[in-house]
């Protein structure tokens, strides 16, 4: 989606088929790599060419339709649509799916996770001027969201950029399922497969690689808070401006990868008291790992 996206994240690493039968015995896989949402993407397809050749296609798809739904640098996106004007109507479903979820998220983080710090983030952006009055504008409880309409309160405008990268790939998941595909690793920004196992490494931008994950059926989804900063300060913000980042690379698994990025961006700002009460309101099965700034981890959930 921007270029804020592709540098929040540093989940760059390997994604390779583990288990199943020997090396030698199995078809390689299909694979294709390009941009999306302002990230590398990369799909790693078990299926013969012809219906791989038709996932690519409807994965291409689902990207385009990401692109014009949440983009804040295409002003023909609903999302910029929606900053310009402060009102969508009938907002197709997946817009409306997202914010739903980032309602849901808002409440389960206590309002950690908060998609209206745009303002604050242009003001950083900008040299820093206004920051005060940017942080009185963010609040994701002044958001109305309805069926019928998506409206902000005045001066109010979002960014959905540590949750859509997420909600991308698991567009991409489902479309795949759909074509009736059993084995699929999707990277969009975050990581989702369809069966598996697949072996993905979580690595940071100052300590590296720190750990591997075997995935199957499921999603995760990295922020590393100093792989951008504003003004000298990390790019993930809290809504109120009144607190940093508390570890230096978050990484969450859940069933579905919009929630896991969206927890691993809220978490980033979050003690651990803090994400143990929110993992105990989030769907079940959604684990975190929190690699410290000393290089310590430990994984909750």
């Amino acid at each position: 989606m921007s270029a804020e996206l592709t540098r929040r994240r540093f989940l760059a690493i390997s994604a390779a088929a583990l288990g199943g039968a020997a090396p030698a015995a199995r078809a390689a896989p299909v694979t294709w790599q390009g941009f999306a949402l302002g990230a590398e993407a990369r799909l790693t397809i078990h299926a013969p060419p012809p219906l791989a050749d038709r996932a690519i296609a409807a994965a291409l798809s689902q990207l385009l339709q990401a692109e014009q739904l949440f983009s804040l640098y295409d002003p023909a996106s609903a999302l910029s649509r929606l900053n310009r004007t402060g009102v969508l109507k009938n907002p197709p479903p997946p817009f409306l799916d997202l914010a739903r979820l980032c309602t849901r998220v808002h409440a389960a983080t206590a309002g950690v996770f908060d998609p209206s710090v745009q303002p604050l983030w242009q003001a950083l952006a900008h040299g820093g001027g206004g920051v005060r009055a940017a942080a009185r504008l963010t609040g994701w409880h002044k958001v109305s969201v309805t069926a019928r309409e998506i409206r902000l309160a005045p001066g109010q405008a979002l960014t959905f950029n540590g949750i859509a990268q997420g909600y991308a790939t698991g567009m991409v998941r489902a479309a795949l399922g759909r074509l009736g595909l059993e084995r699929v690793l999707v990277n969009a920004g975050e990581f989702a497969a369809l069966g598996g196992p697949f072996r993905i490494g979580l690595a940071d931008p100052d300590h590296g690689a720190f750990a591997i994950r075997s995935l199957t059926g499921r999603a995760i989804a990295t922020s590393s808070p100093g792989a951008l900063r504003l003004q000298g300060a990390a790019h993930i913000l809290h809504p109120a401006r009144d607190r940093r980042p508390l570890w230096a690379t978050v990484s969450t698994e859940a069933g579905s990868a919009a929630l896991a990025d969206a927890a691993s961006t809220a978490f980033c700002l979050m003690t651990e008291r803090e994400i143990s009460a929110a993992l105990a309101r989030l769907p079940g099965g959604t684990s975190v790992t929190l690699l410290a700034q000393d290089g310590s981890q430990k994984t909750l959930g």
